[in-house]
């Protein structure tokens, strides 16, 4: 095989995990391929995923005026009749952007990329199939797959374009539907929820368990609850579907649930779980087997059962975050080229962005509990600084779980506007192994949100 085509290290996928995992290894001096199926690099993160919907839920709250309505009026809005063409403008701009920043970065740190369909052809080679020069070999001695997910398909769901859809379909809609019914509540149901609602659609959600997002904290949860009820949603919990069909002399999707009940709308999301986009890689060259849900199993360095293969990002399952799978990837690359990796931390946050969003890091009070672990809480509403009144989001929250005895942080939680960017502030200090007291006797910038933590922490204290 020509040696130009011999790499220290493959990296199969371009989203944030295989971005990191490329990036990594070519700064540290290593000869680096890395292959995506679209003739552009992002992955899944920044064509259907984590971009265009959290750019689709910004230009929502722009062109709503949701933010301004406490201001305003409930009947605020920047523009009367909003549609799909306003919200994908704004997303294909930022897209295109991101694209442009990927490859220059791989440019300049020397990163061969390769646009085609990768799969195996024995455990260190792959074939990549590309449009113009057809199937290429290349070698790796050490190889990372970073493949991502894929909404799952049932059989027994009739897909159908523009009526019932998955989650990577949203943007091909071609008008902003007056109803529709949501099948999941996960984060990706439990936000398109929210976006849709925002947009006066009218939403059902519906979800065969009898409590949503049940990782996060309960409290924290029921105020979303709140919200979205106060948003018109109906929430159609501890429902199990039993059959999805398209009524044709209605035009609408008919929803049954095994309850009786029938939900009818002119669209369908069905959101419940998504599977490792493994089908087409021809593992069987490797030895390797992903599981039912076409994940792959690794070790705590990201390693596969064959040792010189390594796995990150969502493929490999939970938390499948595109902030945790960077970390994930850079980690790999590091192990497999038998490079020093320091690791700071292992305190992530969770960011859920539904309107309003939530932002989460460490324990909650359900699983602090279920330790017998002694904690107090310290509360804090946005209407309490004027911060949070001049953004519109007096009803905003932050709450600190930190221990009785120690006083040391154990878990934050937020939900409100920037919920997900405050919540840095505690991951630091829990990083740290901080104490609540840091927030009574330092100074923040006035005013700002931070100041939540201030009036969350004496909250606490004063509980003791």
């Amino acid at each position: 095989m020509n040696s130009n085509n011999d790499y220290d290290l493959l990296v199969i996928g371009s989203g944030p995990a295989g971005q990191k995992a490329a990036l990594t290894a070519a700064k540290i001096g290593r000869k680096v391929a890395l292959i995506d199926k679209r003739q552009f690099f992002g992955g899944v993160c920044l064509f259907t995923g984590t971009i265009p919907s959290k750019t689709l839920r910004q230009a929502v709250l722009y062109f709503t005026g949701h933010d301004l309505r406490n201001f305003y009026g409930e009947s605020y809005k920047v523009k009367d009749k909003i549609t799909m063409a306003d919200l994908t403008f704004r997303v294909d701009q930022v897209i295109k952007q991101a694209t442009d920043v990927i490859a220059d970065q791989m440019k300049r740190n020397g990163v061969d990329m390769y646009f085609g369909n990768a799969r195996f052809k024995s455990p260190n080679t792959l074939t990549v199939e590309t449009a113009i020069n057809g199937k290429i070999p290349i070698n790796g001695k050490k190889i990372i797959i970073a493949v991502g997910t894929v909404p799952a398909r049932p059989d027994s769901i009739p897909f159908t374009p523009g009526k019932i859809i998955d989650s990577d379909e949203i943007l091909k809609l071609k008008n902003i539907p007056r109803t529709m019914t949501i099948v999941g509540a996960g984060v990706i149901g439990c936000e398109y929820a929210s976006i849709f609602a925002t947009l006066d659609v009218e939403v059902t959600l519906v979800e065969s368990r009898e409590r949503i997002l049940e990782f996060a904290d309960g409290e924290v949860i029921d105020h979303l609850i709140y919200q979205m009820r106060g948003q018109e949603i109906r929430l159609r919990l501890g429902e199990a579907v039993t059959r999805v069909f398209i009524d044709d002399a209605k035009k609408q999707v008919v929803t049954e649930l095994e309850s009786g009940k029938r939900v009818l709308s002119e669209t369908l999301l069905y959101s419940v779980g998504r599977h490792g986009a493994t089908g087409d890689l021809n593992l069987e060259a490797t030895d390797l087997k992903a599981d039912s849900r076409g994940r792959l199993k690794v070790n705590e360095c990201y390693q596969t059962e064959t040792c010189h293969i390594y796995a990150v990002g969502d493929v490999i399952g939970f938390p499948s975050l595109a902030s945790t799978s960077m970390e994930q990837g850079r980690i790999a690359a590091c192990n497999a080229l038998e490079e020093k990796c320091e690791i700071f931390s292992n305190i992530y946050p969770y960011g859920i962005y539904t309107i309003p969003e939530i932002s989460m890091v460490g324990a909650t009070e359900e699983t602090l509990t279920k330790d017998k672990i002694p904690y107090e809480i310290g509360t804090a509403r946005y209407g309490e600084t004027a911060k949070g009144n001049m953004l519109g989001d007096p009803d905003g929250m932050l709450k600190i779980l930190f221990h009785r005895e120690s006083h040391k942080i154990l878990g934050v939680h937020a939900i409100g506007d920037l919920a997900s960017e405050i919540i840095h502030i505690g991951q630091a200090v829990m990083a740290h192994d901080g104490e609540i007291d840091y927030f009574v006797n330092t100074v923040f910038n006035y005013p700002t949100l931070a100041d939540v933590y201030k009036i969350a922490a004496y909250n606490g204290l004063n509980k003791l």
